[in-house]
């Protein structure tokens, strides 16, 4: 896992960073605010989902019946799932956004990740549950954020974690159960989505301006866009990936 992210890297630029403010930074103005819409899709046959061997673990082995599948590449209609997409640059700290209280959520159930990828808050908590009557072992790996390694032995257990500077994707795996993984992008702003429905991502409450957009994949890397947005403007595009050889 750690080799997979390495290959798609992780993003720490200077607008995914929590960095002080200018005293004129100010709030987007919500009657001027626009969107960008779009979808990310593959191009060429995906790699098939491996079926995982749970039996090292007999409550894994019970809680999905022998069909838990490896998750890298959920394709829908020729759009692919699990994308975290993001403005990368173009805000210039020229904008103030409050910092969500309410918890971002990754689960541990059926012995997997649940989301696969998750997008969180500089400084938003996220908690981090586990829902199986078995031991998990949440083990986060990023590269400029602070690296954690706890046990949550019993389900109904809950852990919050935060960020305090952004990164762009961070591995999360269980030390105990190998197949498990997950990935979790942290933005300063709330100018961000993962595809879902098709590969489908929709960002709103943009001010106007130019952006890079970036869209990145555990396995295929990353592709970035500019894209200039008027006021009340709506702009939809397309990134294309090339499923692996």
């Amino acid at each position: 896992m750690c080799a997979a992210l390495a290959a798609c890297g992780s993003d720490t630029s200077k607008t995914a960073k929590a960095t002080s403010l200018p005293p004129d930074a100010k709030r987007v103005d919500t009657a001027r605010a626009s969107a960008i819409t779009g979808k990310v899709v593959l191009e060429g046959t995906p790699p098939a989902p491996t079926v995982i061997n749970t039996g090292s673990d007999p409550t894994c082995t019970a809680a999905n019946k022998g069909d838990l599948k490896t998750e890298s590449f959920v394709v829908d209609g020729g759009g692919l799932e699990n994308v975290f997409v993001y403005i990368k640059d173009g805000l210039d700290n020229k904008y103030f956004f409050d910092t969500p209280t309410e918890p971002a959520k990754i689960d541990q159930k059926g012995c997997h990740y649940v989301p696969h990828v998750v997008g969180v808050r500089v400084g938003q908590p996220l908690e981090i549950w586990n829902s199986d009557n078995t031991l998990h072992n949440v083990h986060g790996m990023p590269q400029t954020n602070r690296e954690f390694n706890f046990g949550e032995p019993l389900a109904g257990i809950k852990t919050p974690v935060t960020f305090t500077t952004g990164e762009v994707l961070i591995p999360f795996k269980c030390d105990v159960h190998a197949w498990m993984n997950a990935y979790v992008g942290v933005v300063v702003h709330p100018y961000f989505a993962v595809t879902a429905n098709g590969g489908k991502f929709d960002l709103s409450g943009i001010p106007p301006g130019t952006y890079t957009l970036e869209a990145v994949h555990e396995k295929l890397g990353r592709q970035t866009q500019s894209v200039t947005l008027g006021e009340k403007d709506t702009k939809d595009i397309t990134f294309t990936f090339k499923a692996p050889a």
